[in-house]
């Protein structure tokens, strides 16, 4: 998928010309890479068919369900069902090496209708179609394979120890997301591609997935009348039992803007830290939208209240749905923009910061350090893949940013996996202040996604 990097169009070098290994050198020395969707962007399961008829179809599959968990024979064609078990937000994962002493690549746990059936009756979880969340589908040459998940929280007993021993483990998606190789195409596929019937489907899948089923877990009751509420359309909506009520309820999705403030002269950028960063990481500033706000009012509004500095332009970037912020708030979607500071004199709000400065070009430039993101990445990926096997390390974020030798790099940002990643890198690779325009402005060959 060698379209899935791009490079800056200030770099001399063509991702569509070069090998893993050189894209991997070149990216060391621009230190700047541009994805063609973030990361959990890009879905490529179908929620919606054009035919409702179709046996893969939203309606179609909801009545083979049905027919399925009546013990009904399924004729003339019953497509694959793949389950995706969660427990308490961690999807299901698998692991393996390609080859030897390689790193351990990660694919999520899928089981097959059947299979989930028995192993999950064992615990006292009973698919249902209340139970059940449809992710949507994909065509095969067989037929195709339509996508659920369910959340097994409540099982009794040790499900964890009977899936290990199949090679599987419940494991924190943020863990999966820094253990993916962002320089592999194959692991990018499964991010933002999907596989097939022995891979996986889009980490969005993950994130569609963990969406729902939070959601179901915070909307059990009628925010309007208090009564209790029920699923349908397969755990896509939600409806309150109450005859005289029946209201409706949808998704939700928090929206959040994040911001690369830069200064008139285009030479120095605002980043700040927060008490739970892992040391020496600065990144963006970013906020919540109010309640009848604009995009533009919140990114003003977000930096002068964390940081005191007043914004004028504000220029649209891209956007990405992010799945691991907190547990409560598991719907965000990160709205990214680049912001023109007015003033530069900096206040922190201690509240919300633990510090903020402005950074020189060429000093962010620096905290671009890839073999940071590659240890960490490496350290991930051989920590899924002990999960699995049931040799689980303690370790935490913290350790997995130190290299493994050489001189640390007195600051670094998020990893690629980040929206603020490509916010930054994006700025850093910019000649003129003029070179930095919104998406709507730019060619295909500039695009900042």
């Amino acid at each position: 998928m060698l379209s899935s990097l791009r490079f800056s169009s200030y770099s001399i070098l063509s991702s569509q010309t070069l090998t893993l290994g050189e894209r991997r050198s070149a990216f060391s020395s621009i230190m700047a890479i541009h994805l063609q969707a973030h990361a959990f962007a890009g879905n490529p399961l179908r929620t919606k068919n054009p035919k409702p008829v179709h046996p893969i179809s939203l309606t179609s599959a909801l009545e083979t369900l049905k027919n399925l968990l009546l013990g009904n024979t399924v004729e003339p064609f019953s497509p694959d069902f793949r389950i995706l078990p969660f427990r308490k937000g961690k999807p299901l994962a698998t692991s393996s090496a390609s080859v030897a002493n390689s790193t351990p690549v990660w694919r999520l746990g899928w089981i097959g209708f059947s299979s989930c059936k028995e192993i999950l009756g064992k615990f006292g979880i009973g698919l249902a179609e209340g139970s059940l969340v449809y992710l949507g589908s994909e065509s095969s040459e067989e037929g195709g394979v339509v996508y659920w998940a369910i959340d097994v929280s409540s099982a009794v007993g040790d499900l964890g120890l009977e899936l290990r021993d199949g090679g599987f483990s419940f494991v924190e998606l943020r863990t999966l997301m820094v253990a993916t190789d962002w320089a592999d195409d194959r692991m990018m596929g499964e991010l933002a591609i999907g596989g097939h019937v022995s891979g996986a489907a889009s980490c969005l899948s993950i994130y569609q997935a963990k969406a729902l089923l939070e959601w179901h877990n915070t909307s059990r009751f009628c925010g309007h009348c208090g009564a209790r509420t029920i699923p349908i359309d397969a755990g896509r909506r939600k409806q309150c039992i109450d005859e005289a009520c029946k209201k409706r309820i949808y998704p939700r999705v928090d929206p959040v803007v994040i911001m690369l403030v830069i200064d008139k002269a285009n030479d120095r950028a605002l980043l700040s830290r927060q008490s739970r960063f892992v040391p020496r990481m600065w990144s963006c500033l970013a906020g919540f939208i109010e309640p009848g706000e604009s995009l533009e009012e919140a990114v003003k509004r977000e930096t002068w209240e964390e940081t005191g500095i007043e914004v004028g332009e504000v220029l649209y970037h891209s956007s990405q749905p992010w799945p691991v912020g907190p547990n409560s708030m598991p719907c965000q979607l990160m709205v990214g923009f680049f912001a023109y500071a007015k003033s530069f004199k900096i206040r922190v709000d201690k509240e919300e910061l633990e510090d903020a400065q402005w950074h020189s070009r060429e000093d962010v430039k620096k905290a671009l350090t890839f073999a940071e993101y590659e240890k960490a990445q490496r350290t991930n990926a051989v920590k899924v893949d002990q999960m699995c096997k049931g040799v689980e390390k303690g370790q935490n974020l913290s350790s997995d940013f130190n290299v493994e030798s050489g001189e640390l790099a007195q600051m670094f940002i998020p990893g690629p996996f980040a929206i603020a990643h490509h916010l930054i890198s994006s700025w850093v690779n910019q000649v003129t202040p003029d070179s930095i325009e919104s998406p709507s402005k730019q060619s295909t060959s500039t695009s900042s996604l």
